[in-house]
């Protein structure tokens, strides 16, 4: 894009409104305030933020479900004007000091679960947003052409600019943007955007890119919140870009209370990471890559809609393959002083299809999620597709992982006869058929043809239609449909793990695995044998895990890279050193006492309270965590035929039933029966452990303990109680 097409499509910007602020230093974490905008009223206004709403919520996505709450009606659906898109920092966001703090949470209603969705993602925003004077941006009403909201943190205003010129998909609106606002290369990693691509105008999986300016690239790039259709809900808004800039930022900026306790903590992290990751998960090497030949070799990679756990060609997916496309030795963190440096990218990639194609361009990640979703379960191995779809995805703002595993879905139909190319409009959508898949994502983003009529809507509208339309096998639909609440599941094979069954369709959200990654404690290592054990785990690790979503972390420090001797504490699995650094790291910024017991506390306040967030719009009860058959067991002979060995020993040794002589039906029955028994009897342990009834609601008596007693709480609750 050249200066003087910047400046053209500059000139047809129109100030719509604009509201000066008053510039102040954060205060131990927090801002005190946070941000309001009504894109249909065009109003913007501050609000405060009291200890109270600190204390409960912490920050991050306790914020966010709280601001949400406040605007929403249980009658409001994700399309309603007063639906917000909520953005939320939490108080150790924004530090540069300790590795992996620079995360934002988004949440909103989402298109697919008609619920609360909220999803971490790093990049320069939320920390730039925080900095500049906000602990959390609310985004309310619809624009009635394509806007630009613009904060400016170094002269504090905001601005609501209609910009009708600029491109949607994100790689393009990116090159338009930097020159507009930033003429000079040395002021470029002073901006950060929010945007969402077509894919957004046109399908209920849109997802949001966060920038960051990589200034060795010299590229805008992009993390992800990915899940739920938060990028649909910014393109019903009529959002084109958030933009904020801030320039001053210092390693003392979140004015914490004791910043070299915060260094000295940073400066451990730093040297173990230095230390100990080329001989562990190797993240500054290939990123999250590296799981795709753990998964293989011990049966977990999602192949072929999840039927199978490993391939004869997964190698060709290995990190080893897409090390051979990422650029190494370059920092490649997506906030400031992260020295894990995950975020790979390959350089000069040339896109074979699509608009784009011909273009050479930079394509974030992949990470193991693209990978398995798009590749291994779609029965795509090849690396060079792998990338190429993770770049139309990330640039088009498709949710790589629903994606992924709606064309899984779809394949499988397809291969059992439910779908034909007469109705998939031409489409051959056979297992590893890229360019069939290549195609159909374009039609997504486009609008047109199958994509946009059929796999844009997601697996369990998918469900539906194809029964009704095709008169397909329901049960057998129920079965392979990988979604919970409506959410696609993300990328691991949990069939032999039981606790991860619980960790996916026990969430508040859908199957996501940032709540609880339980399989190699449950399967691999048997440290959680008994239903106590798996609902004690159930409860301990989605809480720490969602406690990274209210301070503003990244999860990745935490277990991604260990303490040498980290394999003979007591409990390896939760890294307890690591606890113990953001025990001291989270008082050392906001002066708050801390123990462990209180980390899981703060977290359990938040986590009731979007579980009954759910149950007031019209989720959130125990039917809503079932899990499709699929998730917890075999349901087709070759999938049995597949571990026959494993599966009649499990008959032998578990259900005390001689395999001998037993047709295949039988033998899948029985499993059928055992395995929904099981997983039953763990959601009576796992919600008795979390403080809820066997209907999955947080008794009044649990609230009460946790100070969350709170009488609209109370009230929804027991509208919900027998």
């Amino acid at each position: 894009m050249s200066a003087v097409d910047s400046q053209a499509l500059k000139s047809q910007h129109k100030l719509l409104a604009e509201y000066n602020y008053q510039l102040r230093p954060v205060e131990r974490g927090y801002n005190n305030r946070t941000l309001f905008i009504d894109l249909g009223s065009k109003e913007i206004a501050e609000k405060p933020v009291c200890f109270e709403m600190k204390r409960k919520f912490v920050g991050g996505k306790g914020f966010d479900l709280r601001l949400l709450w406040d605007a929403v009606q249980e009658t409001t659906r994700w399309d309603d004007p007063e639906n917000e898109i909520v953005i939320s920092m939490g108080p150790i966001c924004g530090n540069t000091n300790y590795p992996g703090s620079g995360k934002s949470i988004v949440a909103t209603l989402s298109p697919e679960t008609k619920i609360p969705v909220d999803c971490n993602v790093g990049g320069y925003f939320g920390p730039y947003l925080k900095l500049s004077g906000f602990d959390a941006l609310e985004i309310s009403g619809k624009a009635q052409q394509d806007v630009i909201v613009f904060i400016d943190g170094d002269k504090g205003k905001i601005q609501i600019i209609e910009a009708p010129g600029e491109a949607v998909d994100s790689h393009v609106l990116a090159e338009e943007l930097l020159p507009q606002f930033a003429a000079l290369e040395k002021d470029k990693q002073h901006y950060s955007f929010v945007t969402a691509g077509r894919g957004g105008d046109h399908t209920r999986i849109g997802c949001l890119n966060f920038s960051f300016y990589d200034k060795r690239r010299k590229v805008m790039r992009f993390k992800q919140a990915g899940r739920g259709g938060t990028g649909t809900v910014f393109r019903d808004k009529r959002i084109k870009a958030l933009v904020v800039k801030f320039s001053r930022l210092t390693g003392a900026s979140n004015n914490p209370v004791d910043l070299k306790k915060v260094q000295d903590l940073g400066l451990k992290m730093h040297h173990e990471i230095l230390s100990q990751d080329d001989q562990q998960c190797r993240m500054r090497q290939v990123g999250t890559a590296h799981l795709v030949e753990i998964m293989n070799d011990y049966d977990l990679l999602p192949v072929h809609n999840f039927k199978f756990g490993m391939h004869p060609q997964a190698e060709k997916l290995s990190s080893h393959e897409f090390k051979k496309w990422f650029t190494q030795g370059m920092p490649d963190g997506c906030w400031f002083g992260c020295t894990l440096a995950c975020c790979k990218a390959a350089d000069n990639f040339e896109l074979l299809s699509g608009p784009y194609r011909g273009q050479r361009v930079v394509v974030d990640g992949p990470e193991y999620e693209t990978v398995a979703g798009v590749g291994s379960n779609s029965g795509i191995f090849d690396a060079r597709s792998v990338i190429e779809i993770n770049f139309y995805c990330d640039t088009y703002g498709l949710d790589t992982i629903s994606f992924g595993t709606i064309t899984a879905f779809l394949m499988e139909c397809y291969e059992v006869g439910i779908l034909n190319k007469e109705r998939t409009g031409g489409l051959e959508l056979t297992w590893g058929n890229t360019p069939a898949v290549l195609e159909m994502l374009h039609q997504m983003a486009s609008g047109e043809g199958f994509g946009a009529e059929v796999a844009s809507k997601g697996v369990r509208w998918m469900k539906d239609a194809f029964a009704t339309q095709y008169s397909a096998d329901r049960q057998f639909l129920e079965d392979i449909g990988m979604e919970g609440k409506g959410l696609e599941q993300s990328q691991y094979m949990s069939k032999e793990s039981l606790a991860q069954q619980g960790g996916y369709y026990m969430t508040n959200k859908g199957p996501q695995h940032d709540e609880a990654w339980l399989i190699f404690m449950d399967m691999v290592n048997n440290a959680i044998p008994t239903f106590q054990d798996k609902a004690d785990a159930l409860h301990y690790f989605p809480m720490f895990r969602t406690w990274f979503s209210l301070q503003g972390l990244c999860k990745l420090p935490w277990n991604d890279i260990e303490p040498a001797d980290n394999a003979t504490t007591e409990a390896p699995s939760k890294v307890p050193e690591h606890v113990a650094n953001y025990i001291e790291l989270y008082t050392a910024i906001t002066g708050f006492p801390l123990d462990k017991e209180e980390l899981i506390r703060q977290s359990e306040r938040v986590y009731n309270f979007q579980r009954i967030f759910n149950l007031r719009m019209g989720g959130g009860s125990r039917g809503e965590d079932r899990a499709p058959y699929r998730a917890v067991g075999p349901v087709t002979m070759e999938e049995y035929e597949s571990r026959r060995e494993r599966y009649d020993k499990q008959l032998k040794e578990k259900m005390g039933v001689d395999p001998d002589g037993l047709s295949l039906e039988e033998k899948l029955r029985l499993h059928r029966v055992y395995r929904e028994e099981q997983y039953n009897k763990l959601q009576d342990a796992v919600y008795a452990r979390r403080g809820w009834t066997t209907d999955a609601i947080p008794t009044v008596e649990h609230l009460r303990d946790l100070g969350m007693d709170l009488p609209e709480l109370v009230e929804v609750v027991k509208k919900h109680l027998p």
